[in-house]
């Protein structure tokens, strides 16, 4: 009658757990009846040897079942309190490996309230304290890295690729998602300062090659810093950037009647679009013009 009691008791008080350990007790016993009275047939029937020892298996059997369901009785009938008692130890396992699991996936946020659950809710202050500074020190950790990584990749675009405003967007990237980082404070400033010395060193090349009277390299340095200089730096340079101009447009003049003259028309052919895309309003370029045409097809037929 245990297990009808028990089923009849939280349908009264309208609790669905002692009602459902109730209908689970009813089940069991229903279920091992029909072995209790086979057993009790056996004993009844004088039966020994090995029919015996069945029914003392099975009896032992009941006596299990039996065991269980009182357990589960006494288990259901205790407070929520009582129950977490009990459950505490498991529950800390559980709760201990979902902060590890938080740890590895670099969730620190959810790792922080589990810890705090973790002191609060079950008194395991020290505990929670200790995965605390787990979870710092591997958050600082990953966080180093990844703005190392990020510096790394900011170092490419101005050292080997010069792409400066690319460059100053990357910085700014770096700082809002890393605002706690002191390596990437200042970041734009450094893009800036990179910036000026390449400007610094570009002017020194091109001066000193402009003394050397090497035109070519004086030009295509002279192309680089005009991108640099702004109006008023430019000044300085205005004089010696026109001698510098005239001198390779000269170059590069006797240079193509050189090569059309000794019939190295690819030769020509290239020289003379370089004067044409270069100085496109000198009086030598309306030269070129008028005679590229022969002159390409010249090639042509030389490289046919």
């Amino acid at each position: 009658m245990g297990a009808v009691s028990l089923a009849i008791f939280g349908f009264r008080t309208e609790s669905d757990g002692i009602l459902a350990m109730g209908a689970l007790a009813i089940v069991l016993v229903l279920a091992v009846a029909p072995i209790s009275f086979a057993s009790v047939s056996l004993g009844g029937g004088g039966g020994g040897g090995a029919g015996g020892a069945d029914a003392a298996a099975m009896v032992s059997e009941l006596t299990k079942l039996r065991s269980a369901v009182n357990r589960l009785q006494e288990y259901q009938s205790l407070s929520d309190d009582a129950r977490r008692v009990l459950n505490r130890a498991r529950e800390r396992d559980l709760l201990v490996r979902a902060i590890e699991e938080d740890i590895a996936s670099e969730d620190w946020d959810a790792a922080v309230v589990l810890c705090n659950e973790l002191a609060n809710r079950f008194g395991y202050r020290e505990d929670a304290e200790q995965f605390r500074q787990r979870v710092e020190q591997a958050r600082s950790e990953t966080r180093d890295r990844n703005v190392a990584a990020a510096i790394a990749a900011l170092d490419g675009l101005i050292v080997q690729r010069r792409r400066w405003e690319h460059g100053i967007a990357h910085a700014e990237s770096i700082q809002r998602l890393y605002p706690d980082s002191s390596r990437a404070a200042g970041l734009r400033q450094r893009v800036e300062n990179a910036r000026d010395r390449y400007k610094t060193d570009l002017e020194r090349r091109f001066l000193h090659a402009a003394q050397s009277e090497t035109a070519d390299e004086a030009m295509s340095l002279l192309k680089e810093l005009d991108a640099y200089l702004t109006e008023g730096e430019a000044e300085p340079f205005r004089e010696l950037a026109r001698g510098v101009i005239g001198k390779a447009r000269e170059n590069l003049g006797a240079a193509f009647k050189l090569a059309v003259r000794d019939h190295r028309w690819k030769d020509a052919a290239g020289l003379g679009e370089r004067i044409i895309a270069d100085f496109p309003n000198s009086r030598m370029a309306e030269e070129v013009r008028s005679m590229i045409g022969g002159v390409r097809e010249r090639a042509a037929q030389g490289a046919g």
